[in-house]
């Protein structure tokens, strides 16, 4: 079978609709049969500056993004300036012609830091300070330049439909895009078309008006451009393949584990798993049973950490979800929940720090800070998905862990993670079993809630249940919850608490506390979204016959150490990748192992890896060319 394997890029300003664009592109290409990893990357204002979507598509499984882009679609200055040398030979772009004579000064939302570098990349390939500047070095480099006047495309269709409001609708811009783009793949227009269906089905009106105008653009980019080198054609679907969007994995997974009651303050990137959850809030469970979800925005973080703490007292699964800065406000709440063995699970979705940060990038920046959160002692469990489909799964196992071991759970995922679309395996709810660990449903007699037991675990009560009264405090308690400072109780409470990591590490199943994708001279450990991009690397290198294994850490804390002794006893040179500046897997495995990483693959200017980037460090560690700390720099 002849192999495809591109990469597709769609810009324009914040709000210009470019995710709308690249939603249309990724459903086409997935109903065609193939594979697609897409990401999106924007700055944080709410609208004007740079935001732009890279769709890779391919009849191979692939996990992540590369450098290079094989099309581009452009209907703003900034894209063209930004990322025309990211096009290949033989590739194409396909620009809004109106936009060829603008400067780089007069594009004024872009940083001035990248103006500057810019403007001497051009003086060095002595060219003017524009449009065509930047475009003639594409074309130099073999680049296929496809100019189309955006305005005047729209301006003809508004007057065959007889309908002027088109003519100054250049929010339609990325439909037209898209629609260019798909002709010149050659892809049939048909799956265009069902595709904006999808998008806008709730709009019909929207969705024929851009029918309309996808399928003029369509046929206009097949007779303008008809010989591009990279065709799209139907390839055979692999079944039960979904297209889903990174937040859409923990969401339905906790709809399908039980959790009934999400607090939450809106903030990027995890505000769109709360919105998902109470946009179908209501379920149908299994039996014909109906079944909702509780979703509440609070007024900040504390009163929602706070109100999962309360739905959890009820016998009901409760979770939040929030990123870095609202995790910080969650720090008090969650040593109340800590001391009290409340079992919650919060969803973390980290962005680049400290502070605001980088507040709509990509960083793996709060590791350690999850694991140490909270002030004084108490037991936490912190775990990592790797990808979208695990995430689904991965949440199932978080709750069973809270209410197993009764404590507070904090997964991680990432920006990385929520921005992605990709194809993958449908879920399968079955696979995700419900556990309530010692959750009575009745008692009889006197009743301890926090009854020393030889596990440590003890029996747990809910609010209301007859003969199950207990007491909850943030002070030190009796077996009951009354508050204690006697020194023995103290003593006896506190191991208590801890006793429990050791008893996570006897009781989880070692291949739920990492995956080993093979071991070899050479060995990766990472956590979380880097997965995807090593797994591609690994694979990239294979092709040379080169062998890098690989130990995707997914319990972190407390630290499986001597199942990761056992995994890495034979690996002689050992590589850590994160996307953070200071290497906090690397301090885990030094602390643990007793063992620093050989080498460090470091990225924090808050864009994902790339798999590309990681093929080139590893190869430069293996031919012995690389320093022991490399920071990986691709993305605009």
């Amino acid at each position: 079978m002849e192999q495809t394997d591109i990469s597709w890029l769609i810009g324009g300003p914040q709000g210009s609709g470019v995710e709308s664009g690249a939603n249309i592109f990724s459903r086409a290409c997935a109903a065609m049969g193939y594979e697609i990893f897409g990401k999106r990357e924007f700055y944080s204002n709410i609208k004007g500056e740079h935001s732009y979507f890279v769709v890779r598509v391919s009849n191979n499984a692939i996990h992540s993004n590369i450098n290079d882009v094989t099309l581009m679609a452009a209907f703003d200055a900034e894209t063209i300036f930004r990322h025309a040398d990211e096009v290949i030979k033989n590739g194409a772009i396909i620009y809004d012609s109106d936009l060829v004579a603008t400067k780089v000064d007069e594009v004024h939302n872009m940083d001035l830091n990248y103006k500057q570098r810019l403007l001497k990349y051009l003086d060095s390939k002595n060219k003017p300070y524009t449009i065509q500047g930047i475009l003639d070095i594409a074309q130099e480099r073999g680049v296929n330049l496809y100019p189309v006047s955006f305005r005047n495309v729209l301006s003809t269709m508004a007057d065959e439909v007889n309908n002027p409001r088109l003519k100054g609708m250049v929010r339609m811009f990325n439909v037209l895009g898209v629609s260019f783009s798909l002709g010149v793949l050659g892809m049939p227009p048909e799956t265009l078309l069902s595709s904006i269906d999808a998008i806008f089905a709730k709009k019909q009106a929207i969705a024929d008006l851009n029918k309309k105008t996808a399928n003029y653009a369509y046929n206009f980019a097949t007779a303008k451009f008809p010989n591009f080198t990279y065709r799209l054609k139907q390839v055979e679907k692999k079944p039960g393949t979904i297209l889903v969007q990174g937040y859409q994995g923990t969401a339905l997974g906790k709809m399908v584990c039980g959790c009934r009651f999400q607090p939450y303050y809106p903030i990027t990137p995890a505000s769109d798993e709360s919105v998902y959850l109470e946009s179908n809030e209501i379920l149908d469970v299994k039996e014909n049973r109906p079944g909702s979800t509780v979703v509440v925005q609070t007024e900040d973080e504390i009163s929602a950490m706070g109100m999962t703490i309360g739905g959890a007292l009820t016998g009901t699964r409760s979770a939040t979800c929030t990123s870095g800065p609202g995790f910080s406000l969650m720090a008090e709440m969650l040593g109340w929940a800590g001391i009290n063995e409340v079992p919650v699970v919060i969803t973390l979705y980290q962005r680049s720090g400290p502070s605001t940060g980088l507040p709509t990038r990509h960083g793996q920046d709060d590791l350690m800070f999850a694991i140490y959160a909270g002030h004084g002692e108490f037991p936490k469990m912190v775990y990592a998905s790797g990808d979208i489909e695990e995430s689904f799964y991965d949440t199932g196992r978080c709750f069973n862990y809270a209410d197993i071991y009764q404590v507070p759970v904090i997964h991680m995922m990432d920006k990385f993670l929520a921005s992605s679309v990709v194809t993958c395996k449908r879920f399968d709810s079955d696979k995700i079993t419900i556990n309530r660990g010692k959750l009575l449903d009745k008692i009889e007699g006197d009743y301890k809630r926090f009854a020393f037991v030889p596990d440590g675990i003890s029996p747990r009560s809910k609010l209301g249940l007859e003969n199950g009264i207990f007491w909850n405090t943030g002070d030190e308690s009796d077996e009951f919850g009354h508050i204690s400072e006697d020194p023995e109780i103290r003593i006896k409470k506190m191991d208590k608490r801890y006793s429990k990591l050791d008893y996570m590490l006897k009781t989880m199943p070692q291949e739920e506390q990492a995956v080993s994708y093979g071991v070899s001279d050479y060995c990766v450990v990472s956590w979380g979204s880097t997965k995807g991009p090593i797994l591609d690397a690994i694979d990239m290198l294979k092709k040379e016959n080169i062998n890098i294994g690989f130990i995707q850490m997914k319990l972190l804390h407390p630290f499986p150490t001597d199942y990761i002794k056992s995994l890495l006893k034979n690996a002689k040179t050992i590589i850590d990748i994160e996307a953070n500046q200071t290497g906090q897997l690397g301090l885990l495995l030094k602390q643990n192992l007793e063992h620093s990483p050989d080498y460090y693959i470091l990225k924090y200017t808050g864009r994902a890896m790339t798999s590309t980037e990681l093929y080139d460090s590893l190869k430069n560690i293996i031919a012995n060319k690389a320093e022991k700390r490399q920071v990986l720099t691709h993305g605009a």
